[in-house]
């Protein structure tokens, strides 16, 4: 199994949105900031589950919530005036088998405990419709 970040840690990746999925790309613009709400092991295999993080305000087909500065600080993103985490939506890949997770990739920080319960409850609703998950391992 490959060592992943712990949950709640802040990474850069190449986050594939559903709306770039859903138009037929297969490869994330641009590496963004994600939030590594689970890395759930399973077998020699090591499941992430990744919500991105914009600076942009979220569309009104997503749901999203605002992050506070005090969580930007602590997540490594204090130079974003605004910041929201989707959880709407979310990309899916296994680490060890991975052409975008980087294990060695810098952890830029973490959300504290009780923002990562937050965004665990507003996502728990999303993690099982089919239509919210982007596989990664395609």
């Amino acid at each position: 199994m490959a060592d992943s970040p712990a949950n709640g840690s802040i990474i850069r990746y190449p986050y594939l949105w559903t709306w770039q999925r859903d138009k037929g790309e297969t490869e994330g613009r641009k590496a963004r900031p994600v939030c590594m709400v689970l890395a759930i092991p399973k077998g020699n295999q090591t499941n992430l589950i990744l919500l991105a993080i914009s600076g942009t305000p979220p569309h009104s087909d997503q749901t999203a919530l605002e992050i506070p500065q005090l969580e930007c600080r602590r997540a490594g993103i204090r130079e974003w005036k605004d910041a929201w985490i989707t959880v709407s939506e979310f990309n899916h890949d296994i680490a060890e088998q991975s052409f975008y997770y980087d294990p060695n990739a810098e952890v830029l920080g973490s959300f504290s405990k009780g923002f990562l319960a937050k965004i665990a409850a507003a996502f728990k609703p999303f993690l099982a419709q089919p239509s919210a998950r982007v596989s990664r391992t395609d």
